[in-house]
């Protein structure tokens, strides 16, 4: 059996449906389950459940026999303000669910962000020691807080998992987002914001180097992210921390476009003023370095933005009901 935390949010749920394919039994942790997020287990017919802090609980008590564990769940929040509450759920409820991997000799792959890189000044590479890293926010800071005591333990030589990945995400979407609300990515805004007005709304430049809707991203489908943290679970090569992106920025110009396109519609994008609380902490500009992650033997191509906004597009129909070619 294999343990998926946050399984039924947007990135565990895409994870837990592709093992279920491949015929694992699984065992899914969340928070206790509300409305909007239980339609992303549809489809999935085996499978056990537990609350967050059961699971800790069952672990404790050896009472589970787990194959290895996929961590996705944490306070993904990005304005997150409650530091106590970041270290508990992101940094302490990590630390503990590394141990018992380390105890039973299991794999353990969890989700680090490129949040960590902070304004991008030193590149995005992750080769950079996390120490050197400085985060823009109390999230990025409580992913690289972890990422930092995760290579202590190693490099003291402390118990590790045999095989362990902290997969720094990118701008991930796809489909099976809309319980997010503002934290969902921008894909998803754009298109509810086309099926509602027919415009799309970005933010200007707060930086003379981008023009308005020229910042960049590294946008990466949903589906390439369960592809990476399969290949560190099934080939077992290496361990460390590495990126989950495309290797390629692009604009959310661009995104708005391909999301147009995706619903044939012509193209309307207007400018707003960015959030004050945004200034300080927005990128813009992220690009992953994928190097380590090709040295590593990875080799499968990324998704495209134009194929990722239509298989994105697509998802979103039929989550709610409707038929892609009835757009």
């Amino acid at each position: 059996m294999i343990a998926i935390t946050g399984a039924a949010g947007f990135i565990g749920s895409h994870l837990a449906h592709r093992l279920a394919q491949q015929g694992h039994r699984l065992l899914l942790v969340d928070h206790p389950l509300v409305v909007a997020k239980t339609g992303n287990f549809v489809g999935l017919d085996r499978f056990e459940f537990l609350d967050h802090n059961q699971l800790l609980k069952e672990l404790q008590a050896s009472s589970l026999s787990l194959e290895g564990i996929f961590h996705l769940g944490a306070c993904s929040r990005t304005t997150e303000t409650d530091w106590n509450y970041l270290l508990e759920n992101n940094v302490h409820y990590t630390q503990k669910l590394w141990s018992w991997c380390a105890t039973h000799q299991q794999p353990f792959i969890y989700a680090s962000s490129a949040a960590t890189y902070g304004d991008g000044s030193q590149g995005f590479s992750d080769r950079i020691p996390p120490r050197e890293l400085r985060p823009l926010n109390l999230y990025g800071k409580s992913k690289n807080d972890f990422d930092i005591w995760a290579l202590e333990q190693v490099d003291s030589g402390k118990p590790a998992p045999p095989t362990w990945a902290g997969l720094k995400f990118f701008n991930v979407y796809g489909p099976r987002e809309r319980h997010k609300g503002p934290m969902a990515s921008v894909i998803w805004h754009a298109f509810r914001q086309i099926r509602e007005t027919s415009i799309v709304k970005l933010f200007r430049s707060t930086d003379p180097r981008y023009p308005d809707g020229g910042q960049l991203r590294d946008f990466v489908f949903v589906e390439d992210c369960v592809d990476h943290m399969l290949w560190f679970f099934h080939e077992r090569r290496t361990s460390g921390l590495f990126n989950s992106g495309t290797g390629v920025a692009r604009t959310f110009w661009d995104l708005a476009q391909a999301t147009f396109a995706a619903l044939n519609r012509e193209p309307k994008i207007e400018f707003i003023d960015m959030p004050e609380s945004l200034k300080r902490q927005y990128q813009n500009f992220t690009q992953a370095d994928l190097t380590k992650l090709r040295e590593a033997g990875y080799t499968k191509s990324a998704t495209t933005l134009e194929e990722g906004a239509k298989l994105t597009v697509q998802g979103y129909l039929r989550l709610l009901g409707e038929s892609p070619n009835n757009k």
